[in-house]
């Protein structure tokens, strides 16, 4: 598989994973102190052909996926979980199986243009996702399986809308994990 888009990864040992489960363009952060010389790349691949954030599953991949949101809100974004990313306690891409992260860019989402509001707190109450013991664990499971990746109920409600989940794709992945 090739990506049109530029990945966009924190490290180079990110971009040496990715490189080993496909064929892409990555731009690495170097963490949270993005340079202005970095911006500017990011700047210039989003617009002329688009980038996916791929950042680690940790508090920090968070904070800068959230950074490069704000800047720029089309970008795709792509999830690896936790348990795909983690070795002998260190959490990153660069610890991910190359099948894991080629699922995790094939299953990349961007924002729909169009309001979408197919989900709400009730649906997620109703599924186990929400409110409940175990509540987390389905959100992890559920997340992978759609490529959204894991995140407090709000969180993970606004991406089911955000990237235009269908009602289908939502119970199918449930019937995946009640099984």
């Amino acid at each position: 598989m090739t990506v049109k888009e530029v990945i966009i990864v924190e490290g180079r040992d990110d971009t040496a994973a990715v490189k080993r489960a496909l064929d892409a363009d990555t731009i690495e952060t170097h963490g949270f102190g993005i340079r202005k010389e970095i911006w500017n790349r990011i700047e210039k691949a989003y617009e002329e052909r688009g980038i996916i954030i791929f950042t680690d599953p940790d508090y920090a991949g968070n904070e800068i996926r959230r950074r490069l949101k704000e800047r720029f809100p089309d970008a795709g974004e792509a999830f690896l979980a936790k348990s795909d990313a983690e070795r002998d306690g260190d959490i990153g891409i660069e610890n991910a199986a190359p099948e894991a992260i080629f699922e995790a860019l094939r299953k990349a989402h961007f924002t729909k243009t169009e309001p979408y509001f197919e989900f709400c707190e009730e649906d997620l109450m109703r599924s186990g996702l929400a409110g409940k013991n175990g509540s987390r664990k389905r959100r992890a499971q559920i997340g992978k399986i759609l490529g959204i990746g894991y995140g407090n109920t709000a969180a993970f409600l606004d991406r089911l809308n955000r990237y235009g989940i269908t009602r289908e794709e939502y119970n199918e992945a449930l019937r995946t994990i009640d099984d």
